[in-house]
């Protein structure tokens, strides 16, 4: 049964590189030798930092996350040395000892089949397409199982035989004299590659390798709410291993464009509306043509001032898989005429006099009804 190298180190199945090497350290720190003299304590360490080394590397994380167990064949936790809380200790006993762990076994072939890599794709979505969901169809370029052979590498009936240049084992050993006396290495063969086996006669489309290059046209199911950098999984759908081996997945990468009218935040939407200054005195309605429900009334009420906003719960953006949504934000700019005729001078000038005594003035924080203001200044030059 393969080993949850998760469960080692404490983390979950989908913790980031930094989130694993975190855990490491705060376990090796309790557990290394130096610091923590215990047998137990010892053995334990050396699974954490047989973890560490197997979730840090892409391809036997990968090997992890397929259910298989990338140490199986290589000494791995059993051979007690291959850590890389022992800064490659494992490394010396396979130059000094020909691949031999602390047991004793004999590293196995690797096999011609392994599974396949992940393949990753962009694609470019409207807000409207994230706001409601999609199905892409997309054109993919990867790996696919032959259809020739199968998988199997063969042509017609012809079967894998053993390698002749390692007899099957997949490696192969060379003496070689140092100052310690005569020291054995073991590398991979290069006949066989590490297989164990050969094809003598292969497949005419593949050439052996169990698998051709196909372009092909799938279709991705995109969700509503999603936005820009997030990925859709589609499992099984990248590329297929050598030997035919289990295909990767495929993801799909949102790449979210720019609307006219609406600048995304998360789940919520943020737009400005212009308004005349009588409009915005008088009060006011304006139609907004939201992503999702359509034409939607705003009301302005009378007596708006330069910066306020205006909510709309509920007709922003859907939530990634719940059923809610977030808000439309309308940021009201007062405009104010930078010319004006005549009789509109005259006009204003009537309006100042009913306003009685209203003068411009330079406010202080005491200022009647300004205590709003200079807590905005104060919190945008303090940066709160």
């Amino acid at each position: 049964m393969a080993r949850d190298y998760y469960a080692l180190l404490g983390v979950a199945r989908n913790a980031t590189d930094q989130e694993i090497k975190r855990a490491y350290r705060k376990l090796a720190r309790e557990l290394h030798p130096d610091v923590n003299p215990d047998p137990g304590a010892q053995e334990r360490f050396r699974e954490v930092s047989s973890a560490y080394e197997v979730l840090t590397d892409p391809e036997k994380r990968r090997i992890v996350d397929l259910g298989g167990d990338p140490l199986e064949s290589g000494g791995g936790m059993g051979g007690g040395f291959s850590g890389a809380g022992f800064g490659g200790l494992g490394d010396v006993f396979e130059a000094f000892f020909g691949g031999m762990g602390a047991s004793g076994g004999q590293r196995k072939p690797r096999g011609r089949v392994q599974p396949g890599a992940d393949s990753l794709l962009r694609t470019r979505l409207s807000l409207q397409e994230c706001a409601v969901g999609v199905t892409k169809h997309l054109t993919v370029d990867t790996a696919v199982l032959c259809d020739l052979c199968q998988g199997a590498g063969t042509n017609g009936n012809s079967k894998p035989v053993r390698c002749e240049t390692c007899g099957g084992a997949g490696e192969v050993q060379t003496v070689q004299r140092s100052f310690l006396g005569q020291v054995m290495t073991s590398r991979p063969c290069p006949t066989c590659r590490g297989a164990g086996e050969t094809i003598p006669d292969p497949c005419r489309k593949c050439g052996g390798d169990g698998r051709v290059r196909s372009r092909r046209e799938i279709a991705a199911p995109i969700p509503a709410g999603v936005a820009s950098g997030m990925r859709v999984r589609l499992a099984a759908q990248g590329e297929v291993g050598p030997g035919g081996g289990p295909a990767g997945d495929l993801y799909v990468e949102i790449v979210e464009q720019p609307h006219d009218t609406f600048v995304r935040d998360g789940d919520d939407l943020h737009c400005t509306i212009r308004v005349p200054m009588v409009d915005a005195a008088l009060g006011a309605t304006v139609v907004i043509d939201t992503i999702l429900d359509g034409p939607v009334e705003l009301t302005i009420p009378a007596g708006t001032q330069p910066g306020e906003v205006s909510v709309l719960r509920g007709h922003g953006m859907p939530k990634l898989r719940a059923n809610s949504r977030g808000d439309l934000i309308a940021h009201l700019d007062i405009v104010i005429p930078s010319k004006l005729d005549g009789k509109q001078t005259d006009l204003l000038r009537k309006y100042k006099g009913l306003r009685g005594n209203e003068r411009t003035e330079v406010l202080t924080a005491q200022s009647e009804h300004n205590s709003g203001l200079f807590a905005r200044l104060r919190a945008s030059f303090s940066g709160r």
